[in-house]
């Protein structure tokens, strides 16, 4: 199973809570009262999401944390790459070069990389306003690149 690290989703939880008041100030205290995360696993990934540019904070008795931009323009792959420390890839060869011992020598690296890349353009274009819906089916995603890679690798594998 593929599936992003625990703290990636956290993140996402934790921002697609601040996108419904992006202009509230809120402490962590609050965040991990209001999702139900600990509040040491709170403050980590509010920190990385700081450093990553994503939230601004504010320091002082009526402290805490805001988004940096508007929730329209966040999307889960920032997100994502940010708590991985790394842009995102489903192997480790697609993410970063030089990961893997093997990938000088690996016959479907360049795939891999294809399918990762793939993958990232649509979660770059979903934004926390999506994420925020009650069920992200309501958005009109254009997979038109994913049925085209997948046509693509059908001809190539299947049919060649």
């Amino acid at each position: 199973m593929l599936r992003m690290g625990k703290l990636a989703d956290y993140a996402t939880v934790i921002m697609t809570y601040m996108a419904c008041e992006p202009e509230l100030v809120v402490n962590a205290q609050k965040v991990a009262s209001a999702i139900g995360i600990e509040l040491p696993t709170v403050s980590k990934i509010l920190k990385m999401l700081t450093q990553g540019k994503l939230l601004r904070s504010q320091r002082g008795s009526k402290g805490g944390y805001t988004l940096a931009r508007t929730p329209n323009e966040i999307s889960v792959a920032e997100i994502i790459d940010i708590m991985e420390g790394h842009p995102m890839g489903l192997t480790e060869c697609s993410s970063s070069p030089g990961l893997c011992a093997r990938e000088s020598v690996c016959a479907i690296r360049g795939n891999w990389q294809q399918i990762s890349q793939t993958i990232r353009e649509v979660l770059g274009r979903i934004t926390l306003v999506e994420l925020s819906r009650p069920a992200l089916q309501n958005k009109n995603i254009d997979a038109g690149p994913v049925q085209k890679k997948a046509a693509e690798f059908q001809e190539i594998y299947v049919e060649g």
